[in-house]
């Protein structure tokens, strides 16, 4: 911070400013101006009662916050206009500041001070600063709407039964569709700059989104995934991270991390997306969200570029039960009858060997919920092999992987691709076809026996090994995200492997961290799961947020 730079700033107070305020706020402005993150969190109070907001969530601690400060890269260059002080009592003070971003446009931060005996600190903030047109790390294309949903007299008319005037199930609700599936008019982009360059303009929608638009929701906008959708943490190396509105400064899940962050900041209200290890429950568990993958070939894929036709589903996810189940109703076959989700909520049975492998913190909130719904347990899993079984469900999923895009990756080269997915691929394309034949075998006999266990039953595992792992400076600590990817894939492959349907309910660990608990049920039990959810969230124990 230059000294014409605190000259300039107009400086309102409503009397005798306190000694060494001032000196303390053009302090810390220096020290955003410059990254210094030692002095940055001096200037801020230690506890764990600090507080610091923005756009993207609540801080909660001086620990927290912190580590917000070293993952970040620095704050927007900025000068200051004005200053406005409002002291409380000699020792503590509201000072307001409005900026000028070199970027364009204004800011605000308001902060509460306080001088305890190392000297004035901030004991609060909320940082206010001009929202980008379009959050790219977010969004691909946006549109006002992109694609308007069917009306009711429309939809009469081309003999769907509606009468003319009838609400239609999904009117009012709008979508965030990943970038996977086509929507006409608009190319696919597969969250790759090199897939988008090359890829045509989409003469239909999928099959999906025609689904969600016939039952009259709008679709807002084309949102981001992990590139060709092998990841499950929400990364992208080449638009970003997109944030995690539940839990600023971890990763979003993904690879349906741009729909999942659009709902959860409530740009849209359903995220439509596809989960072939997890890629729907996991956002689910590390936003907060309700999300559901259906069973395996329920939802039609045309239109869908595809990871691992074995194990591709589609699925979608809301910020609130009653939207996930009417949405997902939209896309699944019409149920025969209406399940009484409030006594499918009551037999609802455990995994313990299942939970055990979570952390202790999302361990602790599913047997929590277990308690209040008085749910029982079932050992019916427990000789499960899961490292096998994932390691089986990898090998084949990486084989089609490389079936499906060996060709296009030799022909533009493995460089197109961020280090994690690249990887993924290089390895994909060393997988034998004998290595394929016998993971075949194994997800085959793995399949009969986890269905044949379930049963009639409605089973509950972790939906995610861990809360959602924290970025780190410059980003996500690759390590950490993968080392989760791997104990997470344990618990997701069941379903993975077994083509059944998957409800992530949400949680919160003891420390409020979003968690979540999967309901898996036997194929073609969907609308079953669906039941649950709103029942759950409608119940006087609700799992829900």
């Amino acid at each position: 911070m230059s000294d014409d730079q605190l000259t300039a700033a107009e400086l309102h107070a409503d009397g005798e400013v306190p000694t060494g305020l001032l000196e303390a706020f053009w302090a810390y402005e220096r020290a955003l101006g410059t990254d210094d993150v030692a002095e940055l969190d001096r200037l801020f109070a230690a506890g764990p009662h600090t507080l610091r907001g923005d756009a993207a969530g609540l801080l909660v601690g001086h620990e927290q916050i912190a580590a917000f400060r070293s993952s970040r890269g620095g704050a927007p260059s900025r000068t200051v206009l004005e200053v406005h002080v409002r002291t409380i009592t000699p020792d503590d003070a509201l000072v307001v500041a409005v900026t000028a971003l070199s970027r364009g446009g204004r800011g605000r931060q308001t902060q509460l001070w306080h001088r305890g005996p190392e000297g004035w600190a901030v004991r609060a903030a909320d940082v206010t600063v001009p929202a980008p047109r379009t959050d790219a790390r977010v969004w691909r294309v946006v549109g006002e709407p992109l694609v308007p949903g069917a009306r009711a007299e429309a939809h009469a008319q081309r003999g769907h039964g509606s009468e003319a005037g009838a609400p239609l199930p999904l009117a009012g609700e709008t979508v965030a569709v990943k970038d996977l599936f086509a929507v006409a008019g608009q190319r696919v982009g597969a969250g790759n700059p090199a897939w988008l360059a090359g890829a045509p303009v989409e003469t239909e929608h999928a099959w999906a989104v025609a689904a969600l638009v016939e039952a009259g929701a709008d679709v807002v906008g084309i949102a981001r995934t992990d590139e060709l959708a092998y990841s499950l943490a929400g990364t992208n190396a080449h638009y970003g991270t997109p944030p995690n509105p539940a839990a600023p400064g971890r990763v979003p899940g993904g690879s349906t991390s741009g729909p999942a962050t659009a709902v959860s900041l409530g740009h849209a209200t359903i995220a439509l997306g596809t989960d072939t290890g997890g890629s729907v429950r996991v956002p689910a568990a590390y936003q907060g969200l309700w999300g559901l993958r259906t069973t395996h070939d329920a939802v039609p894929r045309d239109g869908l570029v595809p990871l691992a036709p074995s194990f591709d589903t589609v699925g979608c996810l809301a910020r609130t039960a009653d939207v996930l189940a009417r949405a997902t109703h939209a896309l699944l076959p019409a149920a025969a009858s209406v399940p009484d989700g409030a006594t499918l909520v009551r037999d609802v049975v455990v995994l313990p060997s299942l939970v055990a492998h979570a952390d202790a913190d999302v361990a602790d909130a599913i047997t929590a919920l277990a308690a209040r719904q008085a749910w029982g347990t079932s050992d019916l899993l427990g000789d499960a092999d899961l490292t096998a079984w994932r390691t089986a469900f990898q090998t084949l999923q990486a084989w089609e992987a490389w079936r499906e895009h060996g060709v296009w990756l030799e022909k533009v080269g493995l460089d197109v691709l961020g280090p994690d997915v690249r990887g993924r691929f290089a390895h994909a394309a060393t997988v034998t076809d004998d290595a394929a034949r016998s993971a075949r075998e194994t997800v085959t006999q793995v399949r009969d026996a986890v269905r044949a266990a379930v049963g009639d039953a409605i089973v509950a595992l972790p939906a995610a090994s861990s809360v959602a792992p924290a970025l780190a400076a410059g980003g996500a600590d690759a390590a950490a995200v993968d080392a989760a990817r791997q104990r997470t894939m344990e618990l997701t492959c069941v379903a993975g492997i077994s083509g059944l349907p998957g409800l992530t309910v949400p949680l919160r660990t003891a420390a409020g961290v979003p968690c979540g608990v999967s309901l898996v049920a036997g194929p073609g039990r969907d609308a079953d799961l669906l039941a649950v959810a709103v029942a759950l969230a409608s119940g006087p124990c609700s799992g829900g947020r």
